[in-house]
């Protein structure tokens, strides 16, 4: 038999993942068994906190992520234009998107005129930049009440339970029976406000369901922590418990499904107004300008091609925008 080598505690075994040892010596049975701070084998919350750093938070990591998503920025970017463009539409069109010429009717496009004129002759370029000043203010008011209704109805019954949260639930599986569209002709057919709140109120109306649900499971998942179990043990009363240990780790999947939803609402508003049932004349949408031009298709197409596709671009944006959002708060995507 061949001498077996005498044992030496400096040195170590190590498997060569072939079925066979390997000698190392002990610093690198070291090296391998700890890698450096940063390595493959350590995430970087975990390095950051070796090396002495502070760790980041879910909102810290998640900006951190969007900064360097180039689906975020293009979006953000498109976005960013639009509101300044809604607020300041005059930046970049100096016509009056409600005079029109009926000598100019279903023109092309001509110096000064680069969308042609539509079939009033009105002037498309102007009232493609004007329209997205509503498109804009319906989608974020409206998003903005859905979220706060949906989240504060969501939130308390998910932390309470019992009977207000099956009776809110009940009320959520009404108002998800009702067909979006026939709801809006029947409910808005009887409204004579040329003003946008009729569609705001509409929209809030049968959109708080969905963020309802959503922010009931959060919280139903965040209150059982043991954070959460510890604060209430202390003796937090529950408001304390609600705004500060629940409502900041459950509003992520809120953010994330209103942001998407936003652009859902920009195109059911130029959906209402497209039905006559939205927005109407004098009123500048994109919606009505679709409706306008649908009847001259053949013979000015420009007039329905702008506007159209300023309202894709839009929910586009708005969607992507939704997308990187989900994307960096979802901590199964890490």
């Amino acid at each position: 038999m061949p001498e077996q080598p005498p044992y030496e505690p400096e040195r170590a075994i190590a498997g060569t993942g072939m079925g066979g040892q390997m000698d190392l010596a002990a610093s690198e049975a070291t090296t391998l068994e700890q890698p450096p701070p940063g390595g493959p084998g350590e995430s970087g919350r975990e390095a950051s906190a070796a090396s002495g750093e502070r760790p980041r938070s879910l909102w810290s990591d998640a900006w951190h992520d969007l900064r360097r998503n180039p689906v975020f920025i293009i979006a953000g970017l498109v976005i960013l234009f639009l509101v300044v463009i809604s607020v300041w539409p005059s930046l970049i069109a100096s016509g009056n998107p409600l005079k029109c010429d009926l000598s100019r009717a279903q023109e092309g496009s001509r110096p000064g005129h680069p969308f042609g004129f539509d079939g009033q002759g009105c002037d498309v370029y102007t009232r493609t930049v004007y329209g997205a000043r509503t498109s804009v203010l319906v989608g974020v008011l409206a998003t903005l009440g859905v979220a706060v209704l949906g989240s504060v109805l969501g939130g308390l019954a998910g932390f309470f339970g019992g009977v207000p949260d099956s009776i809110l639930s009940r009320i959520t599986d009404v108002f998800f029976a009702i067909p979006v569209v026939l709801g809006g002709l029947v409910l808005l057919s009887v409204i004579t406000s040329n003003t946008v709140w009729p569609v705001i109120g509409f929209i809030v109306l049968l959109g708080w369901p969905q963020i309802s649900r959503i922010a009931r499971g959060s919280v139903i998942t965040v209150k059982q922590n043991d954070y959460v179990q510890a604060a209430r043990a202390l003796g937090a009363s529950n408001s304390r418990l609600l705004l500060r240990h629940i409502a900041p780790n459950a509003v992520a999947p809120v953010i994330v499904v209103a942001t998407i939803a936003l652009g859902t609402y920009i195109a059911l508003e130029a959906t209402l107004s497209f039905l006559g049932v939205g927005l109407k004349p004098p009123s500048v949408s994109w919606g009505i300008d679709i409706s306008a031009a649908a009847p001259y298709i053949r013979n000015a197409p420009h007039a329905l091609l702008w506007p159209s596709g300023a309202l894709a671009i839009t929910v586009l944006a708005f969607i992507m925008l939704g997308d990187a959002v989900r994307d960096a708060l979802d901590p199964k995507l890490r």
